[in-house]
């Protein structure tokens, strides 16, 4: 299996970011290039962080080394995630095409790192609208969750009918793109839409309750989606993830790697498309 290049946020302690898609796909078997976006102690929420954004300029010297070495052109796919500034959204989409020129069937999965409800965008807004204009158009699969549905599409994703309009516009504007949207409008329930080609169809878990879920569930999804997991299987492995790191500082990817890698796929419920969807 060809390696997977990743493009986001490194922490020193916990897993988030880098350090929370890394291990998962080297848990699978996975060889992992990593570029850092941000270089911090620990994820922000704790009391004390220190660290600093990567230059642009630093990481585009670190893939100039990695293409004279041929390992730019090894990758098969490339995941972006967190990119906390306009040059750093332009260079992942500028690293796009460039992976993509030297490799075409290269797979870019973008997770788009923008924000989540009740606090809105957490990056700045000239870096989300890059990441929405210039790299969301060049994805063969997006990851949002509901709120950066909604902010990428203009969007109200507020019911299912809606969540699946929304992913269909935004399909629209990459040529087709597969969306995975995580944590959907669904009573009583959590889970993923897939909007894709082939139709629509909705994956439901338990929902757990959000203060005892260590932070980094989505840079694990998006990760296991770039490892080319079915989205069931993908979801499956997450929850069984979250599951064992209730209530624990951090997910437990290597303490819990044999039970999470062995949880059972999440069944899919083909939806029926409304006239609306069209």
């Amino acid at each position: 299996m060809a390696p997977v290049l990743i493009l986001s946020s490194w922490v020193a302690h916990g897993h988030v970011g880098l350090s929370a898609a890394v291990p998962v796909l080297q848990a699978l078997g996975r060889e992992v290039t990593q570029l850092p976006t941000v270089i911090l102690s620990n994820h922000p929420g704790w009391p004390h962080v220190a660290g600093r954004r990567v230059a642009v300029e630093e990481l585009a010297a670190m893939a100039d080394a990695l293409e004279a070495n041929g390992w730019l052109g090894a990758a098969g796919t490339l995941l972006t995630g967190y990119l906390p500034s306009p040059a750093h959204a332009e260079f992942a989409a500028d690293l796009a095409r460039r992976m993509r020129a030297i490799s075409p069937g290269l797979r870019v999965v973008v997770d788009p790192v923008l924000g989540d409800t009740p606090k809105g965008l957490y990056i700045d807004a000239e870096a989300a609208a890059v990441l929405r204009d210039r790299l969301v158009p060049l994805a063969d699969v997006l990851t949002p969750n509901a709120y950066e549905l909604g902010w990428l599409t203009g969007q109200r994703v507020a019911t299912l009918d809606e969540a699946v309009i929304a992913a269909d516009r935004l399909r629209d504007r990459t040529g087709g793109a597969e969306v995975l949207v995580t944590s959907p409008p669904l009573p009583d329930a959590t889970g993923l839409l897939w909007v894709a080609a082939e139709g629509a169809a909705v994956y439901r878990t338990a929902r757990a309750d959000p203060a005892l879920v260590p932070n980094g569930s989505g840079d694990v999804f998006a990760a296991l989606i770039a490892a080319g997991l079915p989205p069931g299987t993908a979801l499956g492995q997450l929850a069984a993830l979250v599951t064992e790191s209730l209530g624990a500082p951090h997910l437990r990817i290597a303490e819990g790697a044999e039970r999470w890698k062995t949880g059972a796929p999440v069944p899919s419920e083909p939806l029926t498309p409304a006239p609306q969807w069209r």
